[in-house]
This record gives C-alpha cells, structure tokens and sequence, in this order.
C-alpha cells in the first residue's frame, strides 16, 4: 500500500543564529530559532514521513522540551524517520517540498540540500524534489520575519 504524508513547518528568524535549511548552512544576515537547529525544511519532510507512516508529529519524537535536542542537527530526526520507516519494513518513494523564504535566494543553495536530505533518508537524489518561492513581500514570511517549508512524503508499506 502506498501512504502520503504531509508537513509544514515555521520559525522566526532571530540575530545570532546559523541559517541551515536542508542541512546546507546558508549566509545570512539572520537564522532559524528553534530549539534544534530549526531547519524548517528537515522538519517538514520528518512530519511527512511520520504523516505517511500514521505516527505522531516530530514533536513527539523529539520534544524540544528535551535537552538533547538543544542545537542537534536536524539531519537526526530525518535519520529516525527512515529507520522507523524501515522497521516497518517499509520504504520511501519519494519526497517532494517547498521553502518559502522571502530571502536569501535559495536556488544556489538547493542541489546541495537535496544531496543532504537523500543521504539522510537513504534515497535517491531523484527520489528528492526541493522548490523554494517568496511570500510576495505578504505578511510574516514576505517581512522576512520567518522562513517556513511544506512537504509531501509518500512511502509503501
């Protein structure tokens, strides 16, 4: 049976923090905060997988109530995900997501994630599609007061 799963996630960008999205650290006036190292892009991808899986958000797996995820990649948490698919003995078809992010412009930047998130999932490159797109200057995200990712996951079970 194929399943499909989706993820969303946000943060804020703050002064004083790396910008890694995909695993690919981004120069950048400003980053993610989050407990980890807020990659918006891992996370949403997680979500996916586990949504395709039936299982509880990243959250649950990883609580940010938690002090080992204080600063952890988030390369861990896509790494779990395909273990958990695994031992199900189940595998991943493909993922597919989008950063929306109204700076910096990411497209350099995005071969280079999608080899992280394909490594970290045991994929394919070609198994990995990664977009990114402005919010059109609207809102939080257009204000460059965040930067947020949505995906799609679908695994056989």
């Amino acid at each position: 049976m194929i399943r499909v799963g989706i993820g969303y996630d946000v943060h804020a960008l703050v002064a004083g923090r790396k910008l890694i999205l995909g695993g690919v650290e981004i120069a950048h006036a400003k980053g993610l905060d989050g407990h980890s190292d807020a990659d918006v892009l891992m996370h949403a991808i997680c979500d996916a997988v586990l949504g395709a899986l039936g299982e509880d958000d990243i959250g649950h797996f990883f609580p940010n109530t938690d002090p080992r995820w204080k600063g952890a990649s988030s390369r861990i948490f896509l790494e779990e995900a395909a273990r958990l698919t695994n031992s199900r003995k189940g595998r991943i078809v493909n993922v597919d997501a989008t950063i929306i992010a109204q700076a910096p412009k990411l497209f350099p930047h995005i071969a280079a994630m999608k080899k992280h998130i394909a490594d970290a999932l045991g994929l394919d490159i070609a198994q990995v599609g990664v977009k990114a797109t402005t919010n059109e200057h609207l809102g939080f995200l257009g204000r460059e007061e965040g930067i947020a990712a949505m995906a799609v996951a679908s695994v056989e079970l």
